[in-house]
Formats: C-alpha cells, structure tokens, sequence
C-alpha cells in the first residue's frame, strides 16, 4: 500500500528558541507595512483654531537636517547624576515648561474633529441672539469660541459612549486615537474652556458655566442608563433628558451672552423650545433622512439602542409587542433588520407623531421669537428676529 503524505499545504515556520536562536535555517523575513507614527503624524499636522489661538511666537526656520520637532527628544544615556535633570524650577516653581508640541498631542483628537465642522447652528444662533443682545465684542469673541469647544470636547465623548463609528461623515476621533486618549483630549477642553471664561472676570458666568455643565451630564447620565438598562422612559422623562442634554449647551450660550449683556432681555424660554425642537428633529431624521445616513450611517440610533423620541412612542403604542425591544437590545448593525423597525414604527404612526411634534415646536418658537422681537423694540428687534426665523426655517422635516 503506498504510503500517504500527511504534509501540511502551508509551511511551517521553524521554531526559534527563548533566545531568538532558529531552529532551522529560514526564509529572510519579509518587510511589514509601518503605520504612521504619532510623532510624524504631529510633526506634519498643520494648524488649526484651538492651537493657532493658544500657540506661541513661531519658531525659526530650520534646514532639513534639522529636527522638525522637539519633543520627544533623542534618546540619550541616564545622567550620571540622578538629580541633575530636577531643577528649582521644578520643585519650587510651576513645574517643567509646557510646549506647543506637547499641546498637539493632548489636543489630536479635538483638531481632528474639529477639522470636519457640522451644521454649526450655535455660531448661527450666537449671532442671531446678538442683534438683540449686543454683547461687547471681545466678551462675544470668548464665548462663540467657548460654545465650540464644549460642544466640539461632548461630542469626542458621545461617540465613545455610544460606540459609534462615524462623525460628520469621517471614522471618529477613538477609532484613530484610541478611547483613552480621545477622552482625555475631551476632558483637557474642556477646562480650557473654563480657563478662557475667566478671562471675562464675572461671576455669573462661572456660574452658567457649571449649571449647565452639570445639567449636560445629568441628560446624558440618564440617556446612557435607559440604553444600558434598557429602560423605556416616558416622554416627559425623555423630554426632561433632552433638556438638560441637548437643551444645555444651547442654554449655556444664550446665558452665557445675557450675562455679558447690557440689554434686559429674557431669551432662555426661546432657546429652551430650540433644544427640544432641535433634538426631536435629529431622531426623526436619523430614522428617515438619507443625507443623515450618510454622515451617520442608516439608522444608527438602532444600533447604538437608544431610546429616542420616536422608538419611545412606538414601543408605548403597544407594549405587549416586544419586537422594537429586542431589535434595541440587539444593537444590529444588520441593514435588513434596521429596515423592519423603521416600516414596524411607521405602521405605529410614529413617524407622523414625531413630524407633527416638530412642526408644533417650530409654530412655539416663531410665537417666542415675536415676544423677544417686541421686547427688543427698534435695537436689533427685527434683526434678531429675522436671524432666529432663517434657523427655524431649516428645522423641520424634509
């Protein structure tokens, strides 16, 4: 009987010893692809708003044998003598120089997102609200930037928390960064965020700063322990959530500006019905917009399983099916799966429940902005007004 061969197909490598040492002679190994290194990536990164406004005097030019960075530095042998490298200045002063490359790197995460702008509807706003509130304009100058970067460092932490994977149509920041780092970019801003209100030296601001800082994470605390626990809330608990999530950094500008604002006027009542009316919107059009889509993926709100305002609604219509429950608690990214829960929510009437919602939003935020137009009287009244209504004007279903 001739005797068959039991070779593997495939090569086996030969074993090497805890050494390094081969076992057998081998193949000279292959290269491998080098992903771009941090330092590369920093050193050729260019500038953007955040560092260009906190960098210092530029540095000189330097040939091309020179070093294009300087931290970190070349490595070199221990000193001789362990205390050389702890100086006065570290023990007694402020601690070792902080530079701007080391500000890149703390800041990657935050650039790179902030490099692929949204909708930008708070900018809108902010200047919108100004006509009427005539805020001085380096107090103005502090707070549009403010408002970007907290509403820039929340969304780094949405999407670590929501696990999601696109943003503004490109990978999100901890898919490229890494969770760890992504979030303490987040975390950096937002502190530098209280650094630059300081500058403003009024306390009602600091004031406003953390009131809504804490309502921000208040909403999202509950929104996060629905989808976790997976606890249908009631509208009103989810209309509260929302308030105090969504409604909080729309809040923090307009009070924000009131506080700078010579002017006697009450704008929150405005800008607390453009919250609601603003999330409400996002979670019809994630379940429906194509262009949303796109930027976010299809339906993605299903596959983060959250609770959002039309979800809520269809599973309240009836309780008893548990189809809507499960697809949550699945959290699929299955496109087919995702289309059933869309046509199960429209034969609910859920869809048509959240549009008519919106549009009775938008019909109590025109009736608000008259009110703040006739408080106004002639300084910016019509102004303000009109800039309010050409935002309103966008909110709504497509």
């Amino acid at each position: 009987m001739a005797t068959q061969s039991f070779q593997s197909p495939n090569a086996i490598p030969p074993r090497t010893s805890s050494n390094g040492i081969f076992a057998a002679h081998a193949s000279p190994p292959r290269p491998v692809l080098r992903p771009l290194s941090e330092i590369d990536w920093i050193s050729s990164s260019k500038k953007n708003s955040l560092l260009s406004m906190r960098a210092s005097s530029p540095s000189p030019p330097q040939s091309p044998s020179q070093q294009t960075h300087t931290y970190p530095v070349p490595m070199t042998p221990p000193p001789p003598d362990p205390l050389r490298n702890i100086s006065d200045e570290l023990i007694y002063g402020k601690g070792s120089g902080w530079s701007e490359e080391k500000e890149k790197i703390l800041l990657g995460p935050y650039e790179y997102l902030y490099g692929n702008p949204g909708k930008d509807i708070r900018s809108q706003m902010i200047a919108a609200f100004n006509a009427w509130l005539q805020v001085p304009e380096k107090s103005l100058e502090i707070i549009t930037s403010v408002v970007g970067m907290l509403h820039t460092a929340s969304l780094l932490v949405d999407d670590v928390e929501d696990s999601s994977m696109l943003r503004r149509g490109v990978p999100v920041a901890n898919s490229i960064f890494g969770t760890a780092q992504t979030i303490n970019s987040a975390n950096y801003v937002y502190f530098l965020a209280l650094q630059a209100l300081s500058q403003l030296q009024n306390p009602t601001v600091m004031a406003v700063f953390t009131e809504e800082l804490l309502n921000l994470h208040r909403g999202q605390g509950m929104d996060l322990f629905w989808r976790d626990t997976l606890t249908c809330p009631s509208e009103a608990d989810y209309l509260e959530m929302v308030g105090n999530k969504t409604g909080g950094l729309f809040r923090l500008a307009i009070k924000l500006m009131q506080a700078e604002s010579a002017r006697d006027l009450n704008c929150v009542p405005l800008v607390n019905t453009i919250g609601l009316l603003y999330q409400i919107l996002d979670d019809h059009l994630n379940l429906r917009s194509e262009r949303l889509s796109a930027q976010k993926g299809f339906a993605e709100d299903l596959t983060e399983g959250k609770f959002s305002f039309p979800v809520i609604h269809a599973i309240r219509a009836d309780p008893a099916n548990l189809v809507l429950v499960n697809v949550l608690k699945q959290k699929t990214a299955d496109p087919e799966v995702k289309k059933y829960a869309v046509a199960y929510m429209e034969r609910k009437g859920s869809f048509e429940y959240s549009a008519r919602c919106i549009g009775e939003l938008r019909e109590k935020a025109l009736q608000l902005v008259e009110e703040v137009e006739a408080a106004a009287g002639e300084l910016g009244g019509q102004e303000g007004a009109e800039g309010v209504r050409a935002i309103l004007e966008k909110m709504k279903v497509e």
